[in-house]
């Protein structure tokens, strides 16, 4: 696959670009207000940027943030986004109140070259989530052409994504370059035996999606709340442990039950799926839980009361052994509620496995960051992605909708 990438446009002096990033990031009170908590997802951006000044261009930053449901929350404003921006770059970021509108076209109009505006949550509109053509109509109104380097959201079919590609020649940024190189060691003749890590609490699309890579994988390893929609699957009791039946798929795809599509993949993929045979159950979800192991292997029960919330040592031990013998190594989302430690063991001891793996190790997700960043694991992976649902996808072997636009 080969990208139109930015490197390949010519005389872009004076141009006034839609660049949309994925700037989807977290944020934490700080005061009065918001901060960014994590900046990763700005600094993977700043080589894009930094080409697009030096060539001479004005930018028209447009992301959205977090699920504010199509209208104005104060909280998802770009404001703290903007500022870590302009910390970062040491240049202002003159920070825009919409997205669309009479003030933003002028704002537009006006804007020189090497100079940077970013765009309001473009989710403040329920026009967005809807792949409105009007609204994205709208977004790319007065701009020349769109940069897209928002891998993280390459995934959803929005009015921000594929809605403005349809509208202005478009191109890849060097983030959206660097992800698919990275990725395609994992879907395209990875190095055997290649090993799945599935874990995590967002399960949407996770089930449906593992059909596709269990195609290709060696191994899966299971953990986190993607494990209860297993056991759920075989009749294992797990008390009250967290569970999603149904889930619809971000790309559209249709509704599905989640626990008979994983009855499904265990049934007819039982040489390939390791699921935990011990778990470290806990009454409650914070750092005074009553906790106990319990090992369903040998047919203990859980209390009905009671939420199995890490992996526990005996499934620690299985998994590290199939870590070790990885030739690649995929890994999305944790093993249990890491951020509370008494929780964390399990997804701490196959962070520090993986990462000592001599495989190539792809990891991707927000929570699987989080992990790698809290455990002091960052630079020991062969690439850790911006984009959880976006590297599933894509390594699942499904078109990131997108790259019908921005490839060759």
């Amino acid at each position: 696959m080969q990208l139109k990438s930015i490197k390949e446009l010519k005389n872009l002096k004076g141009k006034k670009v839609l660049l949309r990033l994925a700037y989807d990031v977290p944020l934490e009170a700080k005061g009065t207000g918001w901060v960014v908590a994590d900046i990763r997802r700005i600094t993977e951006t700043i080589p894009t940027i930094k080409y697009l000044l030096k060539q001479q261009c004005g930018l028209v930053i447009l992301s959205w943030l977090d699920r504010p449901g199509g209208k104005i929350v104060e909280k998802y404003r770009m404001d703290p986004v903007a500022k870590a921006l302009s910390k970062i770059l040491k240049k202002p970021v003159r920070k825009l109140d919409d997205c669309i509108g009479p003030k933003v076209f002028s704002e537009i109009k006006n804007l020189k070259p090497g100079k940077i505006l970013m765009l309001e949550n473009s989710r403040f509109y329920p026009e967005e989530e809807k792949n409105n053509r009007r609204f994205a109509k709208l977004l790319v109104h007065g701009l020349d052409l769109v940069v897209f380097d928002a891998f993280a959201q390459s995934h959803r079919i929005h009015a921000s994504t594929v809605g403005i590609l349809e509208l202005l020649p478009a191109y890849a940024g060097f983030l959206m370059v660097k992800e698919l190189k990275a990725l395609s060691l994992v879907c395209q003749r990875p190095k055997k035996p290649l090993v799945l890590v599935m874990g995590g609490a967002k399960i949407t699309d996770k089930v449906a999606v593992l059909q596709q890579l269990i195609k290709i994988a060696d191994k899966v390893l299971i953990g986190g709340g993607i494990a209860n929609i297993f056991l759920k699957a075989l009749s294992v009791p797990i008390g009250s442990s967290f569970v999603q039946d149904e889930l619809i798929n971000s790309a559209g795809w249709k509704k599905i039950n989640s626990v008979r599509v994983a009855k499904k993949i265990y049934k007819l993929n039982k040489d390939k799926v390791i699921l935990p045979v011990d778990f470290l159950a806990g009454n409650k979800i914070d750092g005074h839980s009553l906790i106990e192991v319990v090992n369903i292997s040998k047919k203990e029960v859980i209390d009905r009361r009671w939420k199995f919330l890490d992996i526990g040592p005996d499934t620690i031990s299985e998994f590290v052994s199939v870590i070790s013998k990885a030739g690649t190594i995929f890994w999305n989302g944790p093993m249990g509620v890491f951020e509370i430690d008494k929780f964390g063991l399990g997804t701490k001891k196959i962070a520090q496995a993986i990462s000592k793996s001599k495989a190539i190790t792809v990891a991707g997700g927000g929570d699987t960051e989080a992990a790698v960043i809290k455990y002091k694991l960052g630079g020991k992976f062969s690439h850790l992605s911006t984009g959880g649902g976006a590297s599933l996808v894509f390594v699942s072997g499904k078109e990131l909708p997108v790259l019908k636009y921005l490839t060759k």
